[in-house]
C-alpha cells in the first residue's frame, strides 16, 4: 500500500492516479483517512468551489462541461466532482453518461470524478467535503460540484459551495418547482439553460418576479443575476463565468466568503462528530439495548427523550 505522504506529493504534481487514490480512500472511509486529512489540511483553502444544482434534465452536465472549457481558456486548473445516483459498483459513470465530459478526458488540467450518493439525501455524497479538499489541495483553481438533481432535497449544495448556481429550463415548470424546493433562497446565480427553446424569456421573467417577491435585501447586498444560456453550443457561458467572478469579488469585499467557509468547516466537524457518536452508541450498547428501550417506549413505560438520555449517559460514563 502506498504511503499517504507520497500520494499527497504526487497529487500536488497533478498526477490523476494519486488524486483518484486519495478520493477513493475518502469514499471508503479507509483507516488512513485521518492521516490523509491531516496531510491535506495545510495545502487546501485556495480553490473556488462552485456548486451546480437543478432538476433532472436542465442540462447540469452539459453546463458543467461548458464551464470547464471556459475556465481552461483562462488557464485555470479545474476539478469536477459529479455526484452519481447510481451504485458505487456501476463503473463510476458521470450521471450515467460520461460522454458529455469526454472532450476533457485527455486534458491534464482537468480532473473529473464521479461519486455515488450511497443513499445519502440532499443531492451530495457524504464524502463530498473531503473529496473537495482533495481536489483543492491537488492544485485545482476551481472545483465544480454537480449534484444529482433530486428535486426538493438538493439545497444541501449551498452548505458545500462558495457560490451556488441554480439551473432551470423552459417548459419544465421549474419556476413553481423552484419555489417549492426552496432553491430561491440558496441560489447566488441563476441560469436559464436551453434558452433557444420557446418560453425561455417567460421563465426568466417568472424567476425574476419570484426573486423580487422573496427578497429582503439592503443597499450593497448581492442580488442574484439571471443568465440565459444554450450550454450545448457554449452560448452565454462566458456571462455565467463573469457572474461567478462578480459574486466571488463581492463575497471577498464583504467578508461573506470567509463566513461561508467557516460555516462549512463547522458543519463538517459536526457531521464527523455525530457519525462518531452513532458508532460509539452501537459499540457500547448494541442492538439489544436499543431494542429494549424501543420496547419500553412502545409499551408506554418510557418516552423517547428519556430513552435518548440513557444512551447519552452511557457515553459519558464510558
Amino acid at each position: 500500500m502506498q504511503d499517504v505522504s507520497s500520494l499527497v506529493a504526487q497529487a500536488r504534481e497533478g498526477r490523476p492516479r494519486a488524486v483518484a487514490r486519495l478520493i477513493s480512500l475518502v469514499e471508503g472511509a479507509a483507516p488512513q483517512l485521518r492521516e490523509v486529512m491531516a496531510a491535506l489540511a495545510p495545502l487546501a483553502g485556495n480553490a473556488y468551489v462552485v456548486g451546480l444544482t437543478g432538476s433532472p434534465g436542465v442540462g447540469k452536465s452539459t453546463s458543467t462541461s461548458a464551464l470547464v472549457t471556459a475556465y481552461r481558456r483562462q488557464g485555470k486548473r479545474v476539478g469536477v466532482l459529479a455526484v452519481d445516483p447510481s451504485s458505487p459498483f456501476s463503473g463510476g459513470a458521470l450521471l450515467g453518461d460520461r460522454v458529455r465530459m469526454s472532450e476533457h478526458a485527455s486534458d491534464p488540467g482537468v480532473y473529473i470524478r464521479s461519486m455515488a450518493t450511497r443513499g445519502h439525501l440532499g443531492g451530495l455524497a457524504w464524502a463530498a467535503p473531503q473529496a473537495i479538499r482533495v481536489l483543492d489541495a491537488a492544485g485545482c483553481d476551481v472545483v465544480l460540484v454537480e449534484t444529482v438533481g433530486v428535486g426538493q432535497s438538493e439545497v444541501e449544495i449551498a452548505s458545500q459551495a462558495d457560490t451556488s448556481v441554480v439551473l432551470l429550463a423552459p417548459g419544465m415548470g421549474d419556476g413553481i418547482q423552484a419555489a417549492k424546493a426552496g432553491i430561491l433562497e440558496i441560489g447566488d446565480v441563476y441560469v436559464v439553460n436551453k434558452a433557444d427553446r420557446d418560453g425561455a424569456d417567460a421563465t426568466a421573467r417568472e424567476l425574476n418576479h419570484m426573486l423580487g417577491l422573496g427578497e429582503s435585501r439592503g443597499p450593497g447586498d448581492w442580488r442574484p443575476p439571471i443568465v440565459k444560456t444554450v450550454a450545448a453550443r457554449g452560448e452565454g457561458i462566458d456571462e455565467v463565468v463573469e457572474a461567478l467572478e462578480k459574486h466571488r469579488a463581492w463575497m471577498e469585499e464583504h467578508g461573506v466568503l470567509a463566513e461561508r467557509r467557516l460555516a462549512r468547516a463547522a458543519h463538517e466537524v459536526e457531521t464527523i462528530a455525530v457519525t462518531a457518536l452513532r458508532e460509539r452508541i452501537g459499540d457500547l450498547h448494541g442492538d439489544r439495548h436499543l431494542g429494549a428501550l424501543a420496547e419500553r417506549i412502545v409499551a408506554g413505560e418510557l418516552d423517547p427523550y428519556r430513552a435518548a438520555d440513557s444512551l447519552v449517559e452511557g457515553l459519558t460514563e464510558s
